[in-house]
């Protein structure tokens, strides 16, 4: 039987004043302003809600800040547990339900397949299940689109396994043997946890990624930070001599912490006591065999750095406002690395035992689709708090995309209160026309073929050795 088309789906839905594309917690926090302000949309998602979080999350995954972040618009956290942490289904159910809750126009199995502005200067948005026409036009795909493994990858012996960290469900899953994780961003520490919990001999290839406390002074770390305003913070307000622009800023990985099991720090160190073998960076592989970088001390001291350096914060804040908490120590660091830290063996997978790689080694966009010169030398959208630079055309879900908080449970609300202020705003009148290409056709600037690589959404640089260093961050 044929697949239904965008009118058999959904009647007389040829044009639209608004279209959203996606239907994850920033697309649907989209519909529900869009709904509250009574402007005619709808809603593509190319699967069902809550997709991401159902079919690229381990089965043990949990989030990382508390429940009571969970602030989708009109809908917020109303469980028992606020100061827990809902586990992957929890998080599905959490927005099935709140789609539930104001019924929006979600046309679910409809991939956008092409994005461009018509002469009339209407959007034209083409899809698996035809085409729709709309005056404006909000992109919610989501950060994580093309899941990241660097060129080395090719080089490891193919009886063994390998998966990135968006394909991990269990340990049960893998072959018997050792499994070397790649990367020390949220997903890389959390899987490794994971695995080493389940009695697997653990090897974690580390990065500068940063940690945090998850309680410090009697309280969750997250519960200061948010008194701090530190979610709601402007990137436009953000002054730190480290980052000198707003992308520098996006783009820093994230702090590792974890929610399971009520929530506590990652500390490597005290991982490598119960038997976890850390590395520095993975450099290379050649014939069966890692090399790894010298930094895995200095790895280890700038996570600890950056922990207590938002302890510092937290502290000057007390102080500042008056507030009766009780004392707490610095951190002690429970292990320090050998001197072979500083020239590093290689490591032989055979002999280690190793039979699973997995790459947390994050994601790409693939934002070819999109025939609208909007995007930075990165390939990244340019905007501003999400809208671009092509009227009628916005962004919603984007790290940082005003604040820390922006594209999670926490902040995504007030994003999408923000743009459907400039739907509001935005004349028809308005809507640019005649657009042209500053070089060759869409296809010329986006070549459709089985070679390309989705772009980082960090600093890109030359060589494959030197993109591989950098993505293991």
């Amino acid at each position: 039987m044929p697949e239904p088309t965008l009118t058999a789906l959904w009647p007389e839905v040829i044009h639209r004043p608004v279209v959203v594309i996606g239907g994850g917690q920033a697309g649907l926090s989209m519909s529900w302003w869009l709904t509250h302000r009574g402007i005619d949309h709808v809603v593509l998602e190319r699967d069902r809600v809550a997709t991401e979080w159902r079919n690229r999350r381990w089965d043990s995954f949990c989030l990382v800040t508390p429940n009571w972040q969970c602030r989708l618009p009109g809908f917020p956290y109303s469980g028992d547990q606020p100061d827990g942490f809902i586990v992957r289904d929890e998080i599905v159910a959490y927005l099935e339900k709140f789609a539930a809750s104001f019924d929006p126009p979600l046309l679910e199995g409809v991939s956008a397949t092409r994005l461009r502005r018509r002469s009339d200067g209407t959007f034209e948005i083409r899809t698996d299940r035809g085409t729709i026409t709309a005056d404006q036009v909000v992109v919610a795909t989501g950060p994580y689109q093309v899941p990241r493994i660097p060129r080395m990858a090719e080089r490891v012996p193919e009886h063994v396994l390998q998966l990135h960290s968006s394909q991990y469900k269990n340990s049960a899953t893998l072959p018997d043997g050792a499994v070397l994780v790649v990367g020390t961003g949220q997903s890389g520490c959390q899987i490794a946890e994971d695995l080493h919990l389940d009695g697997r001999t653990v090897h974690l290839a580390t990065g500068s990624a940063p940690r945090v406390a998850r309680w410090y002074r009697g309280r969750d770390v997250v519960a200061w930070l948010d008194d701090m305003g530190t979610y709601t913070r402007g990137i436009d307000k953000f002054d730190d001599d480290r980052f000198d622009d707003a992308d520098a800023v996006r783009f820093r990985a994230n702090h590792y912490v974890t929610g399971r099991d009520g929530g506590h720090d990652i500390d490597l160190r005290a991982f490598a006591t119960e038997g976890m073998a850390l590395h520095g960076r993975l450099t290379g592989i050649s014939n069966g065999r890692l090399t790894f970088g010298r930094d895995l001390r200095a790895n280890l001291d700038g996570a600890d750095a950056v922990s207590e350096s938002i302890k510092g914060s937290i502290d000057a804040y007390i102080t500042r406002e008056g507030i009766d908490a009780p004392a707490e120590a610095g951190y002690t660091p429970v292990w320090e690395p050998g001197p072979e830290a500083e020239n590093p063996p290689d490591l032989d997978l055979a002999a280690a035992g190793i039979t699973t790689v997995i790459w947390s080694t994050g994601y790409g966009r693939d934002d070819r689709w999109i025939e609208l010169p909007i995007f930075n030398g990165r390939g990244y959208p340019s905007h501003d708090r999400g809208v671009t630079s092509q009227p009628g055309l916005y962004f919603i879900g984007l790290p940082w995309q005003y604040t820390w908080g922006s594209g999670r449970f926490a902040g995504v609300a007030a994003d999408a209160e923000y743009l459907v202020k400039e739907i509001v705003a935005t004349r028809r009148s308005a809507v640019a026309t005649g657009l042209h290409w500053l070089a060759g056709t869409p296809q010329e600037t986006y070549p459709l073929d089985d070679d390309w690589s989705a772009p980082a959404d960090r600093r890109l640089i030359s060589t494959h050795k030197e993109e591989d260093q950098e993505w293991l961050n």
